[in-house]
């Protein structure tokens, strides 16, 4: 039973949200007390948000769900810098044209997670662009600048790690760490926003604009993060061999992401559920205990309501409905991911070209490992060519990656 007695950190805290809080006991008072806004930041890096952000979005749900305002903040000015934290290497600045090309391909995907509108505990979308681009340089250092020192700043995690690879951190990117916690006190001010949330490796940054807004406002605000998540043989979840698991539909086909979804573990079943989908907490229990292959059925379950929530029910449907007809009947379905060729094409060059190997090397090494077939046929050889006549051809890597080539 959980220790919290406000709607907001219960069920945080049942579906598996919490990690760390920054004063548990106060914000938990506070929801109780009265409606809270809070908000998650995006920077817009590309078309389309992809699985890993997805934690974030549900915990945005999840306080619009117990009655409170979600902020989504998206980083126009933030994606100008680049946050730093546990990368390697700086991100290519992007130009001002493509940031807002992001932002506007983004907007819609948070429109099936949140209702927004114009009332109190409705969702607003606002872009940090229009405060960060207006600051002059001289005033801002005076103003913030002297609420933070290079030794704190060089104590936080993301930025020792980058300088014990020996890996340059320019003192642009250094500056993201101000950014945000500048971003947090001016959502204060602006809308009394009074919670952040974000990811376990945004603590430093979140902790950060708690303070600011202490020293500079004599504002109490809050941190807080959830658990980094990976699957039950610790990869981080949402990366794969064939790249990103995008939520936009343009970048990855309504099957491939339910297929995704399907592909759970079955130690991570149960999790998946609770953080990932709104299904009662009793039945999830109830999908978590199936014995043996019937965990399968949790898993298509899981895939549905997640597909359902992010991409709808009809498209939810139609791709639970292709696996079945794929795996359970061996037919050809026309929601599998496709390849257009013109007549035949080389099977290494077709694995690449479904996404099934990220290069040449990868679909040679996959041909030889006996894991290519073509209408569930085994590929004997790397040089093997595929012809495409009027009926599509099946192919598969593995037992759980297929796709059709059809001729142009």
């Amino acid at each position: 039973m959980s220790a919290y007695t406000s709607d907001l950190l219960r069920l945080l805290d049942e579906r598996g949200h919490l990690h760390q809080i920054t004063n548990a006991s106060a914000l938990d008072a506070l929801a109780v007390r009265q409606l809270v806004p809070g908000y998650g930041g995006f920077d817009p890096t590309a078309p389309s948000l992809h699985v890993g952000n997805l934690m974030l979005i549900m915990m945005l749900r999840r306080l619009q769900q117990t009655g409170h305002k979600p902020i989504v903040l998206m980083g126009g000015g933030t994606a100008k810098v680049g946050d730093p934290s546990f990368k390697d290497e700086a991100r290519s600045l992007l130009a001002e044209e493509t940031i807002r090309a992001n932002i506007a391909s983004i907007k819609r995907i948070f429109e099936r997670f949140l209702t927004f509108g114009d009332g109190p505990t409705d969702a607003i979308l606002v872009d940090n662009a229009d405060w960060l681009n207006r600051l002059s340089y001289v005033p801002f250092l005076r103003e913030v600048g002297q609420h933070f020192t290079i030794g704190r700043m060089l104590s936080f995690d993301s930025v020792k790690r980058r300088l014990e690879r020996e890996q340059s951190l320019t003192f642009l990117e250094f500056n993201y760490m101000i950014m945000q916690a500048y971003d947090f006190r001016e959502l204060s001010r602006r809308m009394d926003c009074r919670v952040q949330f974000g990811g376990s490796d945004q603590w430093g940054n979140i902790v950060n604009g708690v303070d600011l807004a202490r020293r500079m406002d004599g504002a109490e605000l809050f941190g807080l993060t959830c658990p980094l998540i990976t699957t039950a043989d610790g990869v981080k979840m949402g990366k794969t061999v064939t790249g990103a698991v995008w939520l936009h539909e343009d970048q990855l086909p309504h099957f491939e992401y339910w297929q995704f979804w399907r592909n759970t573990a079955d130690a991570d079943v149960g999790r998946f559920l609770r953080l990932f989908t709104d299904l009662p907490l009793d039945e999830i229990a109830r999908l978590e205990a199936l014995p043996g292959a019937e965990i399968n059925e949790a898993k298509k379950q899981l895939a549905t309501e997640a597909t359902a929530m992010c991409r709808g029910r009809d498209a939810a449907e139609l791709a639970a409905e292709t696996a079945r007809r794929t795996f359970e009947e061996g037919a050809a379905a026309e929601a599998l991911p496709t390849l257009a060729v013109a007549g035949a094409i080389g099977i290494v060059d077709a694995l690449v070209g479904l996404g099934f190997a990220a290069s040449k090397g990868e679909a040679r090494r996959l041909v030889a490992g006996g894991g290519a077939r073509v209408d569930g046929d085994k590929v004997a050889s790397e040089a093997a060519i595929v012809e495409v006549g009027t009926d599509p051809v099946r192919l598969s890597a593995g037992k759980k990656h297929h796709g059709l080539l059809i001729r142009r």
